[in-house]
């Protein structure tokens, strides 16, 4: 079994953080899926929905797979010096290292992702960008893999990022049952990103 200790913030996005956790909850016993914030209890997202933080960062850091979304709260979240060091940290200790869409500004802003390769949501690619000046910035990737680092583009994005994980631990036809099971269609290619060109970015 592995664990997964996914963040949440206050202004996370919901489908950065639900969509991904439904695919992985989906193999059953295979994973154990946490949510985790600076401190226990709710955390409001970015649409006033809020999540249930069973874990803190001053206590925990031991995952299999770190996992951290996107949202409107990244904004605040990357001058969170605690956070920060916590991503650092929890990073040490994981298999993986997932973002979803500006999730991948808290890996740049923490330093994680120099040298690496690594893509975010379209729509936020400059800004995101500044965060990270040593990263190897994808303008075009539905999700990009740097050896245990994988970052995807924006919201939906997080999905198929997702599966393309599973497909990588576990077998390329336990992902497709997943997506089945979802009636998911699964972007399996990870360049395929029609945003980047919507956006300006190619």
């Amino acid at each position: 079994m592995r664990t997964i200790g996914a963040l949440i913030f206050p202004g996370f996005e919901l489908l950065d953080l639900f969509g991904p956790m439904e695919m992985f909850g989906l193999l059953g016993d295979d994973y154990e899926l946490h949510l985790i914030a600076e401190r226990e209890g709710a955390v409001e997202s970015g649409h006033k929905l809020s999540a249930m933080a069973s874990l803190s960062i001053h206590e925990h850091c031991a995952f299999d797979i770190l996992f951290v979304p996107g949202g409107k709260g990244t904004r605040r979240e990357v001058e969170n010096q605690a956070l920060l060091d916590w991503l650092v940290a929890a990073s040490k200790n994981a298999e993986f290292v997932l973002s979803v869409c500006t999730g991948s500004a808290l890996l740049a802003r923490a330093g994680l992702l120099d040298g690496r390769h690594a893509t975010t949501n379209k729509a936020a690619f400059s800004w995101v960008e500044s965060q990270g000046p040593r990263v190897l910035w994808e303008r075009q990737a539905r999700w990009v893999e740097d050896e245990h680092f994988i970052t995807s583009s924006g919201v939906s994005a997080g999905m198929d990022m997702s599966l393309g994980a599973i497909a990588r631990m576990h077998g390329m036809q336990r992902a497709k049952d997943v997506a089945q099971f979802c009636e998911y269609e699964w972007q399996q290619d990870p360049s395929w990103d029609p945003f980047a060109k919507i956006h300006g970015l190619v």
